[in-house]
């Protein structure tokens, strides 16, 4: 059996951005991503603490640098620049694994970037 456990966090981002004419996903600041071992095109779960929305979506590397939180395509309805979200990932792993298993938690600045 395996369980969903949480792999990673970056807590409190602000967006950026919100560009309904794309495709779909949410563009991130590649050193985030790294930071919080987040890799292209893997499934993000976002919680908007302005308004309640909750929803998954895919990532796409932004500018390194660049503290982007950019939401895309119908995401980009569910927030507003300036909201502050919560980005998190989940991995399968077997109970035994799980009790052992210690995620990412990353707390960015105002600005995004980690101090």
């Amino acid at each position: 059996m395996l369980i969903q456990v949480l792999k990673s966090k970056l807590h409190r981002l602000r967006v950026t951005e919100a560009n309904l004419d794309y495709i779909g996903s949410i563009t991130l600041d590649e050193d985030l991503m790294e930071a919080a071992n987040i890799l292209p095109g893997e499934r993000v779960f976002i919680v908007d603490n302005n308004n309640g929305e909750r929803f998954d979506t895919y990532t796409i590397p932004g500018p390194r640098g660049s503290g982007m939180v950019c939401l895309n395509g119908a995401a980009a309805r569910k927030v507003q620049p300036g909201d502050i979200v919560i980005i998190m990932t989940y991995a399968s792993l077997t109970p035994d694994e799980a009790r052992s298993f210690r995620p990412i938690v990353l707390f960015p600045n105002a600005d995004n970037r980690l101090d």
